[in-house]
Parts: C-alpha cells; sequence; structure tokens
C-alpha cells in the first residue's frame, strides 16, 4: 500500500506541474523532469520505491521504442527523399563533431565527449511532430523535410545503441565481443525473416479479436526486449527490433495507436525517475557547459540545418523553419546517457548536464518553432546568406502567361491538366528545388520563388495575366498576394485555398474571385453524383474504376494522405 500512495501522491503532484507547463505552453515532458526534481530527495523526498519506479520507467522506453520502431518499416528510407537523408546524415556528422570539440575543450574525457556529443544529435521526433501538427505544418515543404532527418536520427539510434549495448563495462574496442556482433546480427535476421513470413498471417490471426491484439502487442514488444536483454543487449534493442518486425504488418498503425496511452503512463514516470536523479551538489560546476551546449544546440543546430539545406537550393525560409526543429535534444538523448550511466561509463552528474540542457533547449525550441513566423521577418535579410544566388536549372525570364499557378501539390496537379486543356500558356511558381527539377523535365515552364518575397512578386510581370492560382494553404501568404495582384491587376481572376471559414471569408473581403476549401468539395462532389446517379449503381462503378485509376496515378507519382488531416 505504501507503494500504491507512493505513486499516487507522486501522479498527483505531476499533474499539477503538467499543468502548469501546459499553460505556459510547453512540452509535458519538461513538467514531468521538473515533477521528478521535486519529489527527489533535494526537495520532497517523496520518492522511497526507486526500484519499483525504475521498472515502471524501464517498461515506459521499451513501449517508446517498440512504438517508433513501428513507424520504422523498410521503406522509410525511400520515403524520406534525398533532401531528408542528406540533411540528416549532414547534422548528425557535424553536430556530432562540433560538440565533441567543445565537450573536449571544456575538459571532459573522451568517453564522456563522445557520449555528450551523439546526445546533443538527436532531435525530439514526438515533440516537433506534436508542434508541427498544432501549428498544421506537417504538410509543408519544411514540415515533410523535418519529418525526414528526425527519421533519419532514428535510424542512427537504432545503430547506435546496438552498438553501445555491445560493450561490457569499458567503453573501448576491445570490449567490442565479435560474438556479440554476430549474435546479435543473427538475432535480428532471425527475426527479420519471421517478422516477412510468419507474423503477416499470425497477426491477421490476431486480429480477430481487438483485445487479443492489445494484448499480442505487449507480449512481443517486452517479450522481445526481455530476450535481447538476457542475449547480453540491452532491452531498448530488443523493443526496436519487436516494433520494426511488427513495421510491415497491416495492423501497425491500428497497433500503435493502442499502445500509446500505456506508454505515455509509464514513460511519465521515466522522466519523473530521471528528474529524481539529478545531482545538485556540483551545481555551479554544471551551470556554465550546460549554457554553452544549449546556445550550440538552439543555435548551432539550426545553423548546420540552413547551411545544409541552403547548398541544396531551398530557400532561406524554408532552411529557417527546418533548423528550428532541430533546435533541442531529445529523449532519446537522455536514454543513451541513462543507458551510459547503468553501463558504467558515465557518472550521474553528466546526466543532470545532459538533463539541464534538455530542459533549456526543449523549452527554448518551443517558443522559436511555434512563433518561427513572427520571429523569420525581422532575420530575414541576415539570413540570405544561406541561400543559393544562382539560378537554377527549369527558370525563365519571365514572359507574357495567361495563368500563374503558385505552389505545385496534390491540387496544383489537377489544375494544371485544367490549364493544358485551355491551351492557355500557363507558368508554375514553387519554392521546392525538386519540384522545379521534376517540372522542367516535363518542359512545364516553371519559376523557383517564394511567394512571402514581395521582391520576388514584383519581379513577376502579372500586369496581363488573365488567372491567378495559389494551393497555398497559409492565410497570410495569401492576403500578401491578393493584395500585391490587385494593385497591378484589378481584372485578374484570383483563386486561393483556405482550410477555415472565417478566413475564407476575409479572403473574398479582399478581393479573392474564388476560394478553395477542399474539407468542402468532397461532400458536394459526392453531393452532385448522387443528383445525378440517383440509385443507378453502374453508373457508380464506373465512377469508382475511374477513381481507382486516379489514385493509381497519384500513388506512383507519390502521394499520400496529408498527415495534417490524420491528426484532427
Amino acid at each position: 500500500m505504501e507503494v500504491f500512495i507512493e505513486l499516487s501522491i507522486i501522479i498527483a503532484i505531476t499533474v499539477l506541474i503538467a499543468g502548469i507547463t501546459r499553460l505556459l505552453k510547453q512540452p509535458l515532458i519538461i513538467g514531468y523532469i521538473l515533477t521528478g526534481i521535486i519529489v527527489s530527495p533535494y526537495f520532497l523526498n517523496i520518492v522511497q520505491s526507486t526500484e519499483t519506479l525504475k521498472v515502471f520507467s524501464q517498461i515506459g522506453v521499451a513501449l517508446l521504442l517498440f512504438i517508433v520502431g513501428l513507424s520504422l518499416s523498410p521503406k522509410v528510407i525511400k520515403e524520406v527523399g534525398k533532401v531528408s537523408l542528406i540533411t540528416g546524415i549532414g547534422q548528425i556528422v557535424f553536430t556530432s563533431l562540433f560538440g565533441f570539440l567543445i565537450s573536449r575543450l571544456l575538459g571532459f574525457s573522451v568517453i564522456v565527449s563522445f557520449y555528450i556529443a551523439i546526445a546533443l544529435t538527436f532531435s525530439s521526433t514526438i515533440i516537433i511532430m506534436k508542434l508541427l501538427s498544432d501549428k498544421k505544418d506537417l504538410e509543408k515543404l519544411y514540415g515533410k523535410i523535418s519529418i525526414g532527418f528526425l527519421l533519419v536520427q532514428d535510424i542512427f539510434v537504432i545503430i547506435l545503441l546496438m552498438v553501445i549495448s555491445s560493450f561490457s563495462g569499458n567503453l573501448s574496442m576491445d570490449s567490442l565481443s565479435l560474438g556479440n556482433i554476430l549474435s546479435g546480427v543473427l538475432l535480428i535476421g532471425g527475426f527479420v525473416l519471421i517478422s516477412i513470413y510468419v507474423l503477416p498471417s499470425l497477426s491477421n490471426f490476431f486480429a480477430k479479436s481487438q483485445e487479443f491484439l492489445f494484448l499480442f502487442s505487449i507480449g512481443w514488444g517486452l517479450g522481445l526486449a526481455a530476450l535481447f536483454h538476457y542475449m547480453g543487449f540491452s532491452m531498448e534493442i530488443g523493443a526496436l527490433v519487436a516494433g520494426i518486425a511488427l513495421s510491415m504488418s497491416p495492423f501497425h498503425y491500428e497497433i500503435s495507436s493502442k499502445m500509446r496511452p500505456l506508454r505515455d503512463f509509464f514513460i511519465i514516470l521515466f522522466f519523473i525517475l530521471l528528474g529524481s536523479q539529478m545531482v545538485f551538489g556540483n551545481i555551479n560546476d554544471l551551470i556554465v557547459p550546460a549554457i554553452i551546449f544549449s546556445l550550440f544546440i538552439l543555435i548551432g543546430n539550426p545553423l548546420i540545418v540552413m547551411i545544409l539545406m541552403g547548398l541544396l537550393g531551398y530557400k532561406k525560409k524554408t532552411g529557417f523553419q527546418a533548423g528550428l526543429t532541430v533546435a533541442q535534444i531529445s529523449e532519446f538523448s537522455l536514454i543513451l546517457i541513462a543507458l551510459g550511466v547503468s553501463a558504467g561509463h558515465l557518472t550521474n552528474e553528466i546526466l543532470s548536464l545532459v538533463t539541464i540542457v534538455g530542459i533549456i533547449t526543449i523549452s527554448g525550441s518551443t517558443y522559436l518553432i511555434l512563433y518561427s513566423n513572427k520571429i523569420y521577418p525581422y532575420l530575414s535579410k541576415y539570413l540570405s546568406i544561406f541561400e543559393r544566388k544562382k539560378v537554377r536549372e527549369g527558370e525563365q525570364e519571365f514572359k507574357d502567361y495567361d495563368i500563374v499557378l503558385f505552389g505545385y501539390n496534390r491540387i496544383g496537379y489537377d489544375l494544371l491538366e485544367s490549364f493544358k486543356k485551355l491551351k492557355k500558356k500557363f507558368l508554375v511558381v514553387d519554392y521546392n528545388p525538386e519540384t522545379m527539377f521534376e517540372l522542367s523535365k516535363k518542359k512545364i515552364d516553371c519559376r523557383y520563388g517564394d511567394v512571402d518575397d514581395e521582391e520576388f512578386l514584383s519581379e513577376l510581370n502579372l500586369i496581363k495575366t488573365k488567372m491567378i492560382v495559389s494551393t497555398i494553404p497559409e492565410f497570410e501568404t495569401n492576403l500578401l498576394l491578393i493584395n500585391k495582384v490587385k494593385q497591378i491587376n484589378k481584372e485578374a481572376i484570383i483563386i486561393v485555398i483556405s482550410h477555415n471559414i472565417e478566413e475564407a471569408n476575409v479572403l473574398y473581403e479582399k478581393g479573392a474571385t474564388y476560394v478553395i476549401m477542399p474539407h468542402f468539395l468532397g461532400g458536394s462532389h459526392a453531393s452532385r453524383m448522387i443528383d445525378e446517379y440517383k440509385l443507378d449503381i453502374d453508373k457508380f462503378l464506373k465512377e469508382k474504376k475511374k477513381h481507382i485509376k486516379q489514385l493509381r496515378v497519384r500513388r506512383g507519382l507519390g502521394y499520400e494522405h496529408p498527415r495534417a488531416e490524420k491528426n484532427r
């Protein structure tokens, strides 16, 4: 009963602290760590059942990594794209290199510097996904690229944890057992074969009962974590492998959604335990390194990403917004350091140092990401050095066009087909270099540019343009475009897009000819079909065949259902 009362008090305090962090618009992970500090021996001294909390926190870490593994199917490298792969690997290399040099300059040993440098490279996929979802930026160019290089980081985590878990007490190449590596490869290889040939048929059996599927998922995830631990590896690797093995299952989304509430509860206890184990005896010695490392993450990491994306030809705003998403360390950073402590490579002081860096960078980056659109105008003129001035292939001197399309995406693809049927001269404007390359290969007139750049808009000769179409969902961007077009060409047809009724009304008031609202178009189209086809099933089946054909074409082009809509 004492353990029950202790946990109840800790959870009650967590609710209070988490509520405060929520009001401050901070990720709840900050509240969990602060709760751990409050209930630690330095303050309220509530934590007595440390071993029980350790077991619960280990379950939380295993479930977290199991769910991460579910999203890392073997197809993921292809899906993240070239820019995400280059940026992700580049950021890992440069951040770890500079982090190691800074650590050595601060007087840390080689082993400690190695751990710190690697910990600084990870950014929080969970926090970034949540913030991008809140901003409805998951489907924007920078959002897609950010998710891509965060997945690259997650893959790197898998490899790194495997290597770390292969070392015994001392971190040296002598302690890396060839037998461990071979047994690990054979073990993982065996489960890969099981995931391909055995699990698909078994998962169909388990999925017949939702309760049984949930039970199987827990048993599979924790069972493999325990097996890997028994074989001499870390349970973290076992949990990741368990998730990856199920990632090809058609039920992996359902498994992931069912496991999240369980994961959230146990991972809360991990961060509370982490906070309770922080050492403050030498806080004066930790504060200066913590500030230096935090500034490196908050400023240095975004600069690295902006440089890499600038070299790849992306606009400065895209690079700036993507760079801010790596301006914090991850829950994986804390797990890595905790693993180092349990392996005897690190002390609790280093765990405290990295936890302080985590609190500072997660808090700071949250505000930077949420208010990036307001921060960018103040820094825009200084960020031009990160943008390539060379005109990219596919750009041409501007001529007179009947139609100008701003933003080539899913909607833009359909509109382009209509423009071709009109047999009018049209131009596509987009700020994704890869899109420009694809359009130029198809001999479609295109120009690389950012609609938010007033100077760029002024360069476009829109005086004789008869129609302006924007598929860009940002309200402020469309307002700017409408105002600019109205100043020089009051007769032009202006079509923009919106996901909000109030904003759509404002766009109409400012001069939009028509506002596309995708959420309502589906229902409107279905209603027209019913009016036209009545109850004639043959006509609906013909429509079905046409739709399936269109979907296959879209899938071939790499289009997926927008993530932002999945999260609503």
